[in-house]
């Protein structure tokens, strides 16, 4: 008997992710993939696409959609399903898992004339409470990655076939992607690969899987030249026909006559890389550095047994602002099932696509249009909350919405929503443009990522053996890839000690433009992230915070009062400092804001360098891709200065400088007392 070989690949975009860049993935890799496919009939590929993406391909490249269609008739292809919306499953409630799976069985029944059996599991998140729904829905089996098998004891060795689980006994049949082969296919040469999997096959494995993101087959970094013009795919596929020892199979045939392994039990889990990426970046490093050693002493798995990283849920530990987004969805999710209204569930649905969620070697959430899109469909989801519940104005909710032990309060009014934070003495975390659907503070801090290091310093390159390195052929993949681009820059690699929000209190001996700039300025108070207390009095909120000044190694006491109310299209804020320190000082307003051309954003139709320094009464800010604009209007006689909110993460194509936000500082010079007002809201409505 052959060793079955299970070739999966995993297709996905982000929920209205630039269509331009679906179209060149259709182009470079989806298209030229099962064009191949067709010509090889001995070649079989089991297909999973989130269904947004399936949606996109059916309605925008009919030709795409076709040779699926085909390749499905022909008996070449093995659909999976998944959460439509590719939402990571163990982080949503179980009535919308089972509904997310049921909407993308539905999507393949209708135009595949098949009843899917297995499960792509998002970013393979494994936790087992997932099993009795999604078997609810018909799933007979999931695939994860050797490394869950590996995390939970098993040996490597006893990974070349599949396995039954359960949970509450419902069972589930689990498939363990080979890590090896992920690294392999599709950057060694196909001869190598094929050679790989002669060795498994003699030792009597029952079947090899590996079931991996289709884009690395023509849009990552070099592979469409390498799968497709220099012939990788075609060679890999006639390789496996001509071995003698393997070919292609599907999962359901498999299952049908091959048994499980035996049973396995899997820990909450996701492939290794991700442990590494969620913890914080001290610690990713560390754990780099241990799992190194470690392999040096051993030279075996020992490490990956037992360094397991973080789980993939500490996203929403290591970033405030993901973990906002993930809560909004639950809160979204309650009200659905109360109100049970189709285009709720929809636009709830697209909100819990996964990407924005975290960060690794792709942007996610450091892509702001993927914050945008995520809250695009919240803020539709809420106001459709409002509609339906038939909501006065103005209304505020109370609660611990993000579940962070403090209170939040939810602001409701005609054209804007407000969200503030008492964690972070009543600063405002949201402002939402309801005609628009559009959150002028999606935001994100600046913070320490674990490559931050690599790229300030790069590792020497290490001796490579003369007859190994003639040996090497192929491409690299992205996980190894030492492309950064780090040295230019170095520069931006600047990190906030507090989130990024609006209406930020800060008290500084004297102000300082660039040192904000650069957060090397002094910092005198405990304001900018320390609680407050919040009371909500006849449609007023008011944050109250007793801190402190700190100098001459002393604790001077000092009280920020802040009142917000709500007026039309905007809110307005009375400020009260009292101190005991009885010396000049300055306090300074801090405000950041997101729209969508950062680059290009006017202030009283001047740029933000024409405007420094200036007496600012009242200032607009606006640029043409952003559909409302903004004014603000500061008593006082402060100054404006401000500055371009830039991050620089890791992505597949090396690093990437993005804009975040524009940061608006309103300094003050006062001592003991100082009064202070605000008003924003929509401008020239």
């Amino acid at each position: 008997m052959k060793l079955p070989l299970h070739l999966g690949i995993h297709c996905h975009q982000p929920v209205e992710n630039f269509y331009n860049v679906v179209d060149i993935a259709v182009e470079k890799s989806y298209q030229p993939f099962f064009e191949l496919l067709l010509k090889k009939p001995a070649m079989k590929v089991s297909v999973h696409y989130s269904g947004w993406l399936f949606e996109y391909i059916k309605n925008h490249h009919e030709k795409l959609f076709g040779m699926m269609q085909d390749a499905n008739r022909a008996g070449q292809t093995e659909f999976f399903s998944g959460g439509f919306y590719e939402p990571v499953l163990a982080a949503i409630p179980a009535r919308d898992r089972k509904e997310q799976i049921k909407k993308l069985n539905g999507f393949i029944e209708d135009n595949f004339k098949v009843s899917p059996k297995g499960l792509w599991l998002t970013e393979r998140v494994w936790d087992s409470s997932i099993i009795p729904d999604c078997a609810d829905c018909g799933i007979e089996y999931v695939i994860v990655d050797d490394y869950h098998f590996i995390a939970a004891g098993f040996y490597e060795s006893m990974l070349h076939g599949h396995f039954k689980t359960e949970q509450d006994g419902r069972e589930m049949l689990i498939f363990p992607i080979s890590e090896k082969l992920r690294y392999m296919i599709p950057f060694k040469p196909a001869k190598e690969v094929v050679g790989y999997l002669g060795e498994i096959a003699e030792q009597g494995g029952k079947s090899l899987t590996i079931f991996d993101d289709g884009e690395k087959f023509g849009l990552w970094p070099e592979t469409h030249e390498w799968v497709y013009e220099k012939g990788w795919l075609n060679d890999f596929a006639d390789a496996v026909e001509e071995s003698g020892h393997s070919e292609f199979a599907l999962f359901k045939d498999t299952v049908e006559t091959v048994p499980p392994s035996q049973i396995a039990y899997l820990p909450t889990v996701s492939y290794f890389e991700m442990g590494e990426w969620s913890l914080f970046s001290e610690r990713t490093n560390k754990m780099a550095e241990f799992v190194k050693e470690t392999e040096k002493l051993h030279r075996d798995d020992t490490a990956k047994v037992f360094v397991k990283g973080g789980i993939w849920k500490n996203f929403l530990v290591k970033y405030p602002e993901s973990n906002r987004i993930h809560k909004r969805t639950l809160k979204l999710s309650k009200d659905a099932d109360k109100l049970k209204d189709a285009r709720l569930y929809e636009a709830l649905y697209k909100a819990q696509c996964n990407d924005v969620l975290w960060h690794g070697i792709f942007g996610g959430l450091y892509l702001p249009n993927l914050r945008n899109n995520a809250y695009r469909f919240i803020i539709e989801g809420e106001k459709l909350v409002e509609e339906l519940d038939g909501t006065s104005y103005p209304s505020i909710e109370k609660g611990d919405f993000d579940f962070d032990g403090h209170e939040e309060a939810y602001v409701r009014t005609p054209e804007l929503n407000f969200m503030f934070v008492s964690v972070d003495g009543g600063q405002l975390i949201s402002v939402e443009d309801k005609a628009n659907c559009y959150n002028f503070l999606n935001t994100l801090a600046r913070r320490k990522e674990a490559y931050h290091e690599k790229m300030l310093n790069p590792a020497e390159p290490e001796e490579t053996d003369p007859a190994e390195e003639a040996a090497e052929d192929g491409i690299s993949t992205i996980h190894n890839d030492s492309r950064t681009d780090g040295d230019i820059y170095k520069e931006y690699l600047v990190y906030d000690w507090h989130n990024k929000n609006c209406f930020i209190d800060h008290f500084v001996h004297r102000f300082d433009a660039e040192e904000f700039r650069n957060v090397s300025f002094g910092e005198m108070g405990d304001f900018a992230n320390q609680p407050a207390d919040m009371k909500l009095s006849q449609a007023k909120l008011t944050f109250t915070r007793e801190g402190g000044l700190y100098k001459y190694g002393q604790k001077f006491q000092c009280r920020v009062t802040k009142q917000f109310s709500f007026v039309n299209k905007g809110l307005e804020l009375k400020l009260n400092i009292d101190s005991e320190f009885d010396e000049e000082l300055d306090y300074v307003m801090e405000l950041n804001f997101h729209f969508n051309d950062l680059e290009n954003v006017l202030i009283n139709g001047k740029t933000p360098d024409e405007s420094e320094g200036a007496d600012c009464v009242k200032i607009e800010l606006a640029e043409k891709y952003t559909p409302s604009k903004l004014l603000l209007e500061v008593s006082g006689g402060a100054k404006l200065y401000s500055y371009p909110v830039f991050t620089v993460s890791q992505s597949e194509s090396g690093a990437d400088l993005t804009r975040q936000g524009i940061c608006l500082l309103f300094p003050l010079r006062f001592r003991k007392h100082l009064e202070l007002e605000c008003r924003l809201s929509l401008s020239g409505e």
